[in-house]
């Protein structure tokens, strides 16, 4: 294990780490507008505003995090994305589970999803997609 905690590898979760922050945003957003303004269902919606994270949080880790400059720009998405679609899965069973089932407030249920989310995407990413 201790070979993976090198300061590149916790430079890279730093960096992966703003443009989580960045998709933070994005999330939110794009959440925000489909429940409230286009009365979305929230766990629809929810699931709308982690795509669009997802997707831009692709581009920004690609060019910005790993350096990437693999051609198969195409296939690196797929593995990016299928990585965010379990990612969306854990984040929609932790939101369902603490605002369902417990009560929670649904936006803070969801940021504490998105912090279990962030270390999945991470390490599946680090040692998948950008390997």
């Amino acid at each position: 294990m201790s070979q993976y905690l090198t300061w590149d590898f916790l430079w890279k979760f730093v960096k992966f780490g703003v443009v989580g922050f960045s998709g933070l945003f994005v999330d939110f957003g794009t959440t925000y507008v489909f429940k409230e303004w286009f009365k979305v269902p929230k766990y629809f919606a929810n699931a709308i505003g982690f795509t669009f994270a997802a997707t831009t949080n692709y581009f920004l880790n690609r060019v910005w995090t790993f350096h990437s400059h693999d051609p198969e720009i195409g296939l690196e998405y797929t593995r990016f994305f299928l990585i965010s679609l379990v990612g969306l899965a854990i984040n929609t069973l932790i939101l369902w589970v603490l605002h369902s089932k417990y009560n929670k407030h649904f936006y803070l249920s969801k940021l504490l999803a998105i912090a279990v989310v962030t270390i999945w995407n991470f390490l599946a990413n680090y040692f998948i997609t950008f390997a």
